[in-house]
């Protein structure tokens, strides 16, 4: 332990400077409550996404990395802000209509469009923490509609109508005139209709407790600003939160930058730190844009692990935080492969590297051993070639390659060929295109059906890929990537694939020439 914190306090993975930070914040006095809050933040009015359980599994980097290098206790809220009114309706569940009438009531009072829940958010919050529960988190949910309504935050509620005029100081310059003209930080929820409304703040009585804004038809009401009769604008909302909890660590998207700035100010004018983090990178969805939860483009975290483990979805998310990312399908792939290669190597590394690889975060320093004698990528090209209808199609190739294998001794490897088959039948089938060779292709393509029709039966896939090697050489493939495309192109329908000689050698010599022949007789 002294030797893995003594490497942790200089390591250079990102979670390790993060936690660096938090260490410092304690130097000269450790946290009053006993232990470092970490929080994550979710806006329930769409459904859960990629970009939430990443920042979850982020702060649980972070958290691990700073519990190595400090004995204060940690703990992590996951906190959903279900209590904000909804302002649109998601384009992607069912019942808009219904969903429609009930906007600017909170989301714990909007009906469940799927008909499962109390409400939407009871819904998206069931469905955040099963995950998070599925994945193994250790995390606290909790949710803004009982923290206002129960007592938890009014202490704080009272502190930010004592300074109203600080809170209004730092958010007025960040608006423009008319939204200044009618700002205020506190958001009633009328007694008449239950909407959470945004209206002026026309009169505050700090003795007791109250403010007193105009309803829609004109009538003047007093409310106490504690007991859930109020919900703060966000900005104020969530320096009040980190004030009232005393939240030690929250990292937010980029798009966020703003908000961390004036929230900050805001925390420290109601007398409080703000909290440490950084600023991530946000994803964009197979086109470039950003992912929304209201849109529904991108990733699901359902439509993830239909195809692939959990585990390689937080290996993504460890990976350059603070650079965008295309989060499609097609990056699933080359993530459960990166992963099982950093898996194949952490037992050889030492400390300092082993911390330094993403298997240790991505298990919380106890990464398991890889069983995966097969790339996932190779599994996915075998489903392609054999146009594979179940998990049993591909296990005959396996058993080729790994004879002692079976689903049983080799579970994580079943699961894999599953995803495959699956992924191959909706992400690759219903696009797969092998175009025509041309003549030079076509020719290229003969010799290499030649080549390994007459080639000893024993050759590994090593000597195999030596032969489609001189086969693109002698046909004046320049550059040899050119081949390598017009292989994959004629062959599999796709634009590239695994190396071939180690394709040839698990799909089979003899179903590899049968392949050629198909594509030549095409």
């Amino acid at each position: 332990m002294t030797e893995l914190r003594d490497i942790a306090l200089s390591a250079k993975a990102w979670p390790f400077e993060e936690a660096r930070r938090l260490v410092k914040r304690f130097e000269r006095k450790p946290p009053e409550k006993g232990y470092a809050l970490f929080e994550t933040g979710y806006g329930p009015s769409g459904l859960p996404h990629l970009g939430t359980f990443g920042e979850v599994a982020r702060t649980t980097m972070v958290r691990r990395a700073f519990e190595s290098m400090s004995d204060i206790p940690t703990k992590l809220i996951a906190f959903s802000d279900d209590m904000d009114g909804l302002r649109k309706v998601p384009t992607n569940v069912p019942n808009g209509e219904m969903l429609a009438e009930d906007l600017n009531l909170p989301l714990t009072k909007v009906r469940d469009p799927f008909g499962e829940h109390e409400s939407f958010a009871h819904n998206n919050n069931a469905r955040l923490c099963a995950f998070l529960d599925g994945f193994g988190f250790d995390y606290e949910f909790a949710s803004s509609t009982d923290y206002y309504t129960s007592g938890r935050f009014d202490e704080m509620l009272v502190r930010c109508l004592e300074r109203f005029d600080k809170i209004m100081a730092i958010m007025l310059p960040t608006l423009g005139a008319d939204r200044q003209a009618t700002y205020s930080p506190f958001l009633p929820v009328s007694p008449k209709t239950g909407h959470v409304l945004q209206v002026p703040t026309l009169e505050r009585n700090v003795e007791k407790g109250t403010i007193t804004y105009e309803e829609p038809d004109g009538e003047r009401v007093e409310l106490p600003v504690t007991g859930g009769n109020v919900k703060l604008q966000w900005k104020p909302d969530w320096a009040m939160r980190w004030a009232a909890l005393g939240v030690d660590y929250e990292m937010a998207g980029k798009d966020l930058i703003d908000s961390v700035t004036q929230s900050s100010k805001i925390c420290k004018a109601l007398g409080c730190p703000p909290p440490e983090g950084f600023n991530y990178e946000l994803f964009n969805d197979e086109k470039g844009e950003k992912i929304s939860k209201s849109k529904g483009n991108g990733l699901s975290m359902e439509e993830w692990l239909a195809y692939a483990p959990a585990e390689s979805l937080s290996y993504f998310m460890f990976q350059k935080p603070k650079t965008a990312k295309r989060l499609y399908f097609d990056v699933i792939p080359k993530a459960v492969d990166e992963y099982h290669q950093q898996l194949r190597a952490y037992p050889e590394q030492d400390t300092a590297r082993r911390i330094a690889n993403p298997v240790w975060h991505v298990h919380q320093g106890n990464p398991p051993e890889t069983a995966m004698p097969v790339s996932y990528s190779m599994l996915l090209n075998l489903a392609s070639a054999a146009g594979a209808e179940d998990t049993e199609t591909l296990w005959g190739f396996i058993r080729k390659y790994a004879p002692d294998a079976t689903p049983g001794s080799h579970p994580a490897l079943d699961e894999a060929a599953a995803g495959a088959v699956r992924y191959y039948h909706d992400r690759i089938a219903p696009y797969k295109l092998r175009r025509a060779p041309d003549d030079k292709e076509r020719a290229a393509l003969a010799d290499l059906r030649n080549r390994l029709a007459n080639a000893p039966s024993d050759l590994d896939g090593e000597a195999l890929q030596s032969i489609v090697y001189e086969v693109g050489m002698a046909h004046d493939f320049d550059p040899l990537r050119a081949w390598f495309t017009a292989i994959y192109e004629t062959l599999l329908g796709q634009s590239q694939g695994p190396r071939f000689g180690g394709f040839v050698e698990l799909y089979g010599v003899p179903e590899t020439v049968a392949l050629i022949d198909e594509t030549l007789g095409e």
